[in-house]
């Protein structure tokens, strides 16, 4: 009997607590859909029977009339915005109450507890305006040749290989050409290394960055302890990432550092940004007329313009570096892999933007700069709507500051919601670019809605695909020019087609967490007639 008690007492407990957790949206009259006890609404994506890209979807489509909904992940309680009114908001006028980030690992973590993402409070304020002036048009044109030399070697090596064939083309996975293209430049870029690994398959940069990006069972478990479990932190010390990953980058930015500051050498690109910034003497350029990289390029807000007098340690310059690579290594790698299969799979398009590139080509003479490429304008739209249908950030969260009043979920309610300091607000990208509200036909690929005639009837903050307000994504000009310096050389020189193991229509894996085609990333490339070249 006593056996029997004890065995009941934490099972009741358990009970009661999933009870009240799992009343409190209704209690205050906000929709969901039902939770499942322990997964809460995540029990699909968890058993695999859907991607929770669309399971997200699921529930932004079911209360259509609701400016905001909620959802269950596992026991957290989120608040999934879907009124672009308060998204603008959290994300600019109410800025301060919801500035931060949630973390998934432990704040001792060297990668995000001290880099751009994992800073909070003022230490974020400060860090955004050391790192702003890397990432304007002035500091871009002089990363574009380094870009440049990378994506010219990807087309020599697709060349070499092709010539190898048998066949005259070749069927490659998507996704592993990109990992490395965008490996190559990060490693230039952020890095001040010469690396090849388009030809060099098992080069250590490359090896170490799939190390620290890849996503298996054990990642997996980890944050999903981290998000049922937050508490955690306070007594343990959880990372996601690879130790020895971590560590094999932050000493190549140390060491880099340290040969450029003791031999005077100075290359235009992020090392010699964190060099400057551990001196004090990075400053902002006063630039007048300063040129988007294109429509979804996000502006700089005033935070990220201010001037900064703090020092700052070797680990916060060695994680800012390893966050440029790890944001770089996967999500431009991502948005290459779905740009190429929508001009793969829609020859209309892809010839339309082959004539732009040949005519820019021919008009410069070949001398392709930072400006030429950002002003040819189909590929702009092309990139913009690429971006829309397949954003690589499909969702993002801001912690609660301070009580927010909300106001009423919807028109039946009849009082107002308040987020409570430390509640967890959910952005959802994916299913607002895929609402028939503001993108008519969202599931087909257009361009068109990015055209000069068209590209002012997006509604403001309907389009995110590098995030809202001050803390969107730093990167947007770099990830920009490096995607469209890539397909700029590719379509001078190839055609790409779907193979024979493309899946048509395209459709998320299921199996993966993250952004996967279901049957693979395949395409086929194979030279362009050689009169037209």
């Amino acid at each position: 009997m006593i056996l029997y008690i004890w065995l009941c007492v934490p099972l009741v407990a358990l009970w009661l607590y999933l009870r009240k957790t799992y009343a409190y949206f209704k209690d205050r009259g906000v929709n969901h859909l039902p939770p499942v006890p322990v997964l809460g609404n995540m029990a699909r994506p968890v058993f695999r029977k859907e991607h929770a890209i669309h399971n997200l979807c699921r529930l932004y489509s079911a209360f259509p009339e609701d400016r905001f909904v909620g959802i269950y992940e596992f026991v957290n309680k989120l608040t999934v915005i879907r009124d672009p009114e308060l998204l603008r908001a959290i994300g600019v006028k109410d800025f301060d109450c919801f500035s931060d980030h949630r973390l998934f690992t432990s704040k001792e973590d060297r990668l995000f507890a001290k880099s751009l993402f994992g800073l909070t409070g003022q230490k974020w304020r400060d860090m955004r305006s050391t790192l702003s002036p890397a990432f304007t048009g002035s500091k871009l044109r002089g990363m574009v040749p380094l870009i440049q030399d990378c994506s010219k070697n990807l087309v020599r090596q697709l060349n070499e290989e092709m010539k190898e064939s048998k066949s005259g083309y070749l069927d490659l996975d998507s996704k592993d050409l990109f990992s490395r293209y965008a490996n190559d430049v990060i490693a230039t870029c952020a890095f001040g290394l010469q690396v090849n690994s388009v030809a060099e398959k098992n080069n250590t940069f490359h090896a170490m960055g799939t190390k620290m990006t890849k996503f298996e069972f054990v990642q997996l478990a980890k944050m999903f302890i981290m998000i049922i479990f937050p508490f955690i932190n306070k007594f343990v010390e959880i990372s996601m990432f690879s130790k020895n990953a971590i560590d094999y980058f932050s000493k190549i930015v140390l060491r880099t550092i340290k040969d450029r500051e003791e031999n005077n050498i100075h290359r235009p690109d992020l090392i010699q940004i964190l060099l400057e910034a551990k001196k004090g003497t990075l400053t902002h350029e006063n630039v007048k007329d300063e040129k988007d990289a294109g429509f979804a390029t996000v502006e700089e807000s005033n935070i990220g313009k201010g001037i900064v007098k703090r020092a700052w340690d070797d680990d916060h310059l060695a994680a800012q570096a390893i966050l440029f690579f790890f944001g770089g290594f996967e999500t431009v790698s991502t948005t290459m892999v779905f740009l190429i299969y929508e001009l793969a799979v829609n020859p209309d398009v892809q010839s339309k933007l082959r004539q732009e590139i040949d005519k820019c080509y021919k008009e410069n003479q070949g001398k392709i700069d930072y400006d030429t490429i950002n002003q040819i304008k189909y590929l702009d739209m092309v990139l913009s709507e690429s971006l829309r249908k397949w954003p690589p950030l499909p969702a993002i969260d801001r912690i609660c500051q301070k009580r927010y009043n909300l106001g009423k979920p919807h028109n039946k309610a009849t009082k107002d919601y308040y987020l409570e300091t430390g509640s967890i607000v959910f952005i959802p990208i994916w299913p607002i670019h895929y609402d028939p509200r503001y993108y008519s036909e969202p599931t087909r690929f257009n361009p068109e809605r990015f055209s000069d005639d068209n590209k002012h009837n997006i509604k403001p903050f309907t389009y995110m695909p590098f995030g809202i307000g001050p803390r969107n994504c730093i990167g947007s000009r770099f990830a920009i020019t490096e995607v469209k310096a890539m397909v700029f050389e590719l379509l001078r020189n190839f055609e790409v087609t779907p193979s024979p193991k493309t899946r048509v229509p395209a459709e998320l894996d299921p199996s993966n967490f993250t952004m996967r085609l279901l049957g693979g990333n395949y395409i086929r490339m194979k030279p362009r007639n050689s009169s037209v070249l």
